[in-house]
């Protein structure tokens, strides 16, 4: 697979962290990556719990990036 950010090439699990007091619920990061994003019954966005795969690496990141308000963290 090929990353665009060649810091994830190295990089085999992630974490992915949404800010809910500064989320605003638009639903980018769902549509971005719903591997890893989904928005909950109180409108607001959540990552999932755990590790992220080398698989989902790209679209978090582009989830992150894309991000209106920066709510999302994805820590290595």
């Amino acid at each position: 697979m090929r990353y665009k950010n060649p810091l994830l090439r190295r990089i085999k699990e992630m974490k992915a962290r949404v800010d809910k007091d500064i989320c605003i619920g638009c639903g980018l990061c769902e549509s971005t990556c719903p591997e890893v994003f989904s928005i909950e019954d109180d409108g607001l966005a959540a990552a999932i719990e755990g590790e992220l795969t080398a698989e989902v690496c790209d679209d978090a990141e582009a989830a992150k990036d894309g991000c209106p308000v920066s709510a999302i963290e994805i820590e290595a």
